[in-house]
């Protein structure tokens, strides 16, 4: 009796399996068949293109440099972010911690080097960014 339940279990489940194949090859996740999917090549192309473009100009190069700005503070409180698309394009933001008072700053960044003098933090978080540090 036993291996006759587990046969019809096992056949059960062997029609399931294949109706579940069978349904997902005719349809997509939103429900509309296969034989509807778009036959534009081209136009599927210059869509891709165009979102690689826009993917290099996004920032996704980062890195962050922690540290201590002053000898009377303590805890790596300073930080220094980087910030940067493909190109070398982008930010660097800083935030001196002080015993009395936060500063920050922002310094623009293109092709890899800013035109303001960067400190060896600022430096070495777009070098990380860089993927060179």
């Amino acid at each position: 009796m036993a291996l006759a339940v587990s046969l019809l279990a096992l056949v059960v489940a062997a029609v399931a399996l294949g109706l579940v194949v069978v349904s997902a090859r005719k349809a997509r996740p939103d429900g509309r068949p296969v034989d509807h999917l778009p036959r534009d090549t081209a136009a599927l192309r210059r869509e891709v293109a165009a979102l690689a473009d826009v993917q290099r100009h996004t920032f996704r190069h980062m890195a962050v440099v922690r540290y201590d700005a002053f000898g009377d503070t303590g805890g790596a409180l300073s930080w220094s972010l980087a910030l940067a698309d493909d190109s070398g394009g982008g930010v660097v933001l800083t935030s001196i911690h002080g015993r009395n008072e936060t500063r920050t700053y922002a310094k623009s960044v293109a092709g890899w080097s800013s035109e303001q003098t960067l400190t060896p933090e600022e430096e070495r978080a777009l070098s990380e960014a860089r993927g060179t540090g």
